[in-house]
């Protein structure tokens, strides 16, 4: 069974309640993904809060998920929808402060429409895809795989150059999440490249070859209402973008840490 180790560093305005929330937010989701929490160390912070995790943990090597596997021809999938975490980060930076200190102050208010307040709390609390992950690693139905954790341009991005193939992204086919489109849409936002380039989501974008597609549809089966979508493929032509009104149009940038 894979374990995890933990590693506070915590400013002195720390309160016990919050570091019970985090670590019943932990172990509730290590629960979910059969990880056990085995260890790890606590340490004084000037500030910020510091977050440090560790998984270990062991795979077959023919069903180790790597970006590079993909080939010209591999059809791409993306399992949720994407914009969500996005829309919900720009909602609480527009409406309630820094993030942060919103999801520190219970007090701030949340979205009284349910689709933005789901946006919110997709941003807050993301929910990785772990079981999909895992099927599709143990069927080896996906010839490369990636989260979308930096968001959908930079995994295409990431996992085409790693492959050494182009690709082709259809604008139309994107599952954006409804209340994120209107959000963006409302904001003058083109709601198809804040969706793609923004983070946080956490969905998996992966690629299929043509002789796996039966295995795919076992993995929709076990895949408890995921909703897994095709949304575009990989290609010779080393050229990666959007197919909008029938032209190729270059992928808006991805997260940028520095």
């Amino acid at each position: 069974m894979p374990f995890a180790l933990l590693s506070l560093m915590l400013p002195l305005q720390t309160t016990l309640d919050e570091v019970d929330s985090l670590l019943d937010g932990l172990l509730e989701l290590a629960a979910e993904t059969r990880v056990s929490l085995a260890g790890g160390n606590i340490t004084r912070s000037p500030g910020p809060l510091v977050v440090d995790v560790t998984v270990v943990g062991s795979v077959k090597p023919r069903k180790i998920l790597r970006r590079s596997g993909g080939r010209a021809g591999d059809t791409l999938y993306v399992t949720g929808q994407i914009g969500a975490a996005a829309a919900g980060l720009a909602w609480l930076r527009r409406e309630a402060g820094e993030p942060d200190e919103a999801r520190r102050d219970a007090t701030v208010p949340r979205p009284d429409d349910p689709g933005l307040a789901e946006c919110v709390a997709r941003h807050c609390r993301p929910q990785p895809r772990a079981r999909v992950g895992a099927l599709l690693g143990r069927t080896r139905t996906a010839s490369a795989c990636m989260d979308l954790s930096d968001g959908l341009a930079d995994a295409v991005v990431q996992l085409s150059g790693a492959s050494q193939t182009g690709a082709s992204i259809d604008a139309a086919s994107l599952p954006i999440h409804a209340a994120a489109r209107a959000w963006f849409t409302a904001t003058g936002d083109d709601a198809v490249a804040a969706s793609v380039a923004g983070g946080d989501d956490y969905e998996l974008l992966f690629a299929v070859p043509r002789r796996a597609r039966g295995r795919l549809r076992g993995v929709l089966r076990e895949a408890r209402g995921v909703p897994i979508t095709r949304i575009g493929e990989l290609t010779d032509d080393r050229a990666i973008g959007l197919v909008s009104g029938g032209r190729l149009e270059p992928l808006p940038p991805g997260f940028v840490h520095f």
